[in-house]
């Protein structure tokens, strides 16, 4: 047994990101399905050491001691970009787009417990292979894994990364044939109607006293957001993992600061840290995967997926379709929906921006799509998770 420890596993994770993204850039395939880099990286190393392990030559333990950490910054940056000027600015359609995705966190975890309970699977493996890692991404995935595995539940982030993986990779496939149908079935056209656009401070210049500030107001919902987290958990006995505290603490704060400093929150630099937060946050999550855990429920879980991509695709095309308007813009945001509800913002960026390029621009997608993928729709998506989870601990 090799035993690595907290800063080599720390330069593990930043190295594998490294490697991830060079391999993204150079394999037409991951940058063609945006499959993250952190994704690439970690799940190599996870992969090498299955290898390992499965053959008897050596087992790799890793101190991932400071993921916990990287983990909540993240959560705690979405919450900051939460401006209710975007949500106003996106109207009725947003609304009704960012409601769909709240049914929609609630449908996957139905399907995947239902369907955990029908292949005689501890039902909490469906809730990682339903909202957790379809809607939530890779992530949620690892964030809400690693609450779980705390539960005693073992393999959850196993589980919901590679539920995730399947999810970002069919979220890419089907996003452009579903929106080539609607358009030719509904000879949709582009719409010469233009939004006004929502100009944010995010072309800043990263500076030093600016960045402290942005790191301060940071830390400052983490720390508040653990007491929150702890007190709401103590209070009504529900599992509330500190980064749901930090995140939503972030949320109010955001808004306060736009009331009280306008300017003050740089998303510029705010989602510089979050990146990287993720980065390495993403990393060891995937390195420390053990895949020779889940060997046994790859079948129930690749049917559970399966169904997770049927309903998206019918709810897509059947209502929020209609929902939207039935116009171009609607079919674009169908695109995105797609993408995110299957995988990731990103990948909901990547389908539209395909669909665009083939048949016009669409400028009402292009805003709503990211609000909602990016942050709102935690909003729902948290207290569905959180909730099912706790019916089921």
């Amino acid at each position: 047994m090799i035993e690595i420890n907290q800063i080599t596993t720390l330069f593990l994770a930043v190295a594998l990101y490294i490697l991830g993204t060079y391999l993204v850039k150079k394999v037409n395939f991951l940058n063609r399905f945006c499959i993250p880099a952190p994704v690439v990286g970690g799940l190599i190393f996870a992969i090498v050491a299955t290898i390992l392990k499965t053959t008897g030559i050596v087992e790799i333990v890793l101190d991932t001691s400071l993921q916990s950490i990287f983990m909540v910054t993240f959560f705690t940056t979405i919450g900051l970009g939460a401006s209710f000027k975007l949500v106003k600015l996106g109207g009725k359609l947003l609304i009704i787009y960012w409601l769909a995705c709240g049914f929609l966190a609630l449908m996957q975890n139905v399907i995947g417990v239902s369907l955990a309970k029908m292949f005689d699977i501890n039902p909490l493996f469906g809730v990682m292979a339903g909202a957790v890692s379809m809607e939530g991404g890779h992530g949620a995935a690892a964030a809400y894994g690693q609450t779980i595995e705390e539960l005693g539940v073992s393999s959850a982030v196993t589980i919901g990364m590679a539920a995730a993986t399947c999810g970002l990779v069919a979220g890419g496939l089907v996003g452009g044939p579903v929106v080539q149908y609607l358009v030719n079935k509904f000879n949709l056209k582009p719409s010469t109607e233009e939004m006004e656009e929502y100009i944010d401070n995010d072309e800043k210049p990263v500076e030093e006293k600016s960045f402290m500030h942005q790191v301060f107001l940071i830390t400052l919902c983490m720390a508040v957001g653990t007491y929150v987290g702890d007190f709401f958990t103590s209070l009504t006995g529900f599992v509330l993992p500190g980064y749901v505290g930090a995140m939503f603490t972030a949320v109010v704060a955001r808004n306060i600061m736009d009331r009280v400093k306008p300017g003050f929150v740089n998303m510029k630099e705010i989602n510089l840290i979050g990146d990287v937060s993720l980065g390495v946050f993403l990393s060891m999550a995937l390195m420390s995967i053990k895949l020779w855990e889940i060997a046994d429920l790859a079948l129930p879980l690749f049917g559970i997926i399966i169904v997770q991509v049927l309903f998206i695709v019918l709810f897509g095309v059947f209502v929020l379709f209609r929902l939207l308007g039935k116009d171009y813009d609607a079919a674009v945001m169908v695109a995105g929906f797609l993408g995110h509800g299957l995988g990731a913002t990103p990948n909901a960026m990547a389908n539209m921006s395909a669909v665009v390029n083939k048949f016009g621009p669409s400028r009402r997608a292009f805003l709503i799509v990211p609000i909602v993928g990016a942050f709102l729709i935690d909003v729902f998506g948290m207290p569905i998770i959180i909730t099912t989870i706790n019916l089921f601990k």
